[in-house]
């Protein structure tokens, strides 16, 4: 029977039905109480029996009473949040946050934490190495040939990494015991990009020299790199779950945004700046070529996996052996809870607002003037504040609001998209003054934070709701939809900007113009220069499709994403998951 008391001090109580308590004569015929951490039988928690008794009630609530009158002291930072909070239904409201507090307190890391965080980054790293090329360099490069409807059919290179979800139930139940769960698909995908990369690497300046003609022999390559690089996070995403240790789980997104961002940085701003004939006269160092960065790229893929060899995976990750088809009827498990799909709209919308500042931004400076080694510097110096970024992300996640720096970085990044917009609308004529540039970096530096802040907090959240059981595919369906929120209206973008674009071809000493299809590209130039004419825009394409991503982002933001956002994060844990 429940019952509702109130302390002699008038401070309401909240009390829950009490389950009835056999008492046993013989304590090696009672189990050890346990407080499950993670899915995993063998992490048990026993508490502690101190040698005389104490006050059974006390305002830290660490001491429950037992039938001989003694107390037990249970170690309450090593309990779950639901446990914690299920421990605390018996106590004054004011006694209940002083005890839930308690889970909060801080911890050294464990040697073992240490090197799996180690692990962790160097994994990830590999990632960022094709992504970085996908994404980033090589559409820089392509613009200088290519008009956006075409670099737009390029950006779909990256549709893999946010598809990841429909093979990722392969890759969480199919493996060999002997290698390991995790392990037996890192090692076969880092070999296999490595070998990718290898042979790209004999071909990379003939396919350059004319990306047009090669368009589509550029974008299956980096479709497959991207795919494999997929396949490999989801089940580094997977492994994540059981190198950490259940307090220091936050801090997997931390790893991912060290790793991932370090790879990214040099396949795109380094790659771009060395790649750059500029950049190599003005500083003396030898131009880097494609070629030679995928050699590179090819041979760290492989020394990272010889390495991988000797590191022993974990038994307990690798005893349940799950069919392929119990994997996706797992997923479909997933997909139907109500708190699950609400989550994942929020993804889907969640970065619209600022899509054209992300897939246009950069590439309109660069049209305008911007070097490719001023970008460079401008993204070094970014840098070293989205590791900071990505670290604080993984400690404000921790608590009972985990998406609370997810949740108060929306309103900066949607800021700053105004203000990119307006820097590209008055952007000066090259060479561009040092107050400008610093401009352009402070702006820079604050995005990037930003939008590391809500990439990490969100990981974080999604590593804390998790389901250990099935963590490849429960991790991988959750990053698949925050991926996918940021890649399916890049298209959309790109192809949205030459749509609105107004472009003519004046020719000179006359009054006579025509109709241009673009004059972005150098094709575009060169066919109306071949007639004797100027290409001129008279109509930005790239401003409509921005106002029109704003006007979407700020009103999901006001009356979907945040308040949504701070019902999910209310949800118990348990909510969450379908087995542990």
């Amino acid at each position: 029977m429940s019952t509702t008391t109130t302390s002699s001090k008038g401070k309401p109580r909240r009390r829950q039905a009490q389950k009835d308590k056999t008492p046993a004569s013989d304590s090696d015929s009672m189990p050890h109480p346990r407080a499950h951490a993670t899915s995993l039988e063998s992490i048990e928690i026993v508490p502690r029996t101190p040698v005389g008794s104490r006050t059974p009630r006390r305002v830290n609530a660490g001491w429950a009473q037992d039938d001989d009158g003694f107390t037990e002291e249970v170690e309450l930072s090593l309990l779950g949040e639901d446990e914690r909070r299920e421990a605390a239904s018996d106590l004054t409201l004011d006694e209940e946050q002083t005890y839930l507090a308690q889970g909060g307190e801080k911890r050294p890391f464990s040697a073992r934490d240490k090197r799996a965080i180690v692990l962790l980054i160097i994994l990830y790293l590999i990632q960022g190495f094709p992504l970085g090329l996908a994404l980033g360099s090589i559409p820089f490069i392509l613009r200088e040939h290519l008009s956006y409807s075409e670099i737009a059919v390029f950006s779909l290179a990256g549709y893999p990494y946010s598809l990841k979800l429909l093979w990722s139930p392969i890759v969480d139940s199919k493996f060999f015991p002997s290698i390991g769960r995790r392990k037996s698909w890192i090692i076969p995908m880092q070999l296999i990009i490595g070998t990718i990369m290898l042979v790209m690497s004999y071909n990379a300046e003939e396919l350059m020299s004319n990306p047009g003609k090669h368009l589509y022999t550029l974008s299956a390559a980096f479709t497959s790199l991207v795919f494999f690089s997929a396949t490999q996070d989801i089940a580094v995403d997977g492994w994540a779950l059981t190198l950490l240790s259940e307090e220091n789980l936050s801090f997997a997104s931390t790893c991912q945004t060290i790793g991932l961002n370090t790879g990214y940085l040099m396949s795109y701003t380094v790659f771009l700046a060395l790649n750059s004939e500029a950049f190599a006269k003005k500083w003396g160092v030898p131009q880097l070529t494609l070629g030679a960065y995928l050699l590179f790229c090819a041979f760290m893929s492989y020394a990272v996996t010889v390495w991988l060899l000797f590191i022993k995976e974990d038994k307990e990750s690798t005893t349940e052996d799950i069919s392929v088809k119990a994997v996706y009827m797992t997923m479909w498990q997933i997909c139907k809870l109500r708190h699950v799909q609400i989550l994942l709209a929020v993804h889907l919308l969640a970065k619209v607002g600022w899509q054209a500042n992300d897939a246009v931004t950069q590439l309109k400076m660069v049209e305008k003037g911007l070097g490719r080694e001023d970008l460079a510097v401008t993204v070094l110096i970014d840098f070293p504040f989205q590791i900071v970024g990505g670290w604080l992300a993984g400690k404000w996640s921790r608590g009972d609001k985990p998406l609370r720096a997810w949740i108060h970085a929306f309103w900066p990044r949607i800021a700053l998209t105004i203000l990119f917009t307006l820097m590209v609308y008055w952007f000066p004529q090259p060479p561009i003054s040092t107050g400008f540039f610093v401009l352009l970096v402070t702006a820079t530096i604050a995005q990037s934070f930003a939008g590391t802040i809500q990439f990490g907090g969100i990981s974080a959240f999604h590593t804390r709701i998790s389901d250990p059981v099935v963590g490849g595919t429960y991790m991988t369906l959750l990053n698949t939809f925050t991926n996918l929120g940021g890649t399916w209206p890049r298209y959309f973008v790109l192809k949205g900007v030459d749509l609105f674009s107004v472009a003519t071809c004046q020719i000179k000493d006359s009054e006579l113009s025509v109709k241009a299809h673009e004059c972005v590209s150098e094709h575009g130039k060169s066919a109306c220069t071949e007639i004797g004419g100027e290409c001129v825009t008279e109509q930005d394409g790239y401003y409509i499709v921005s106002a029109i991503c704003l006007g979407f982002g700020v009103l999901s933001v006001l009356f979907f994403l945040i308040p949504t956002a701070k019902k999910l994060q209310a949800v118990p844990v348990s909510k969450w998951r379908i087995y542990s």
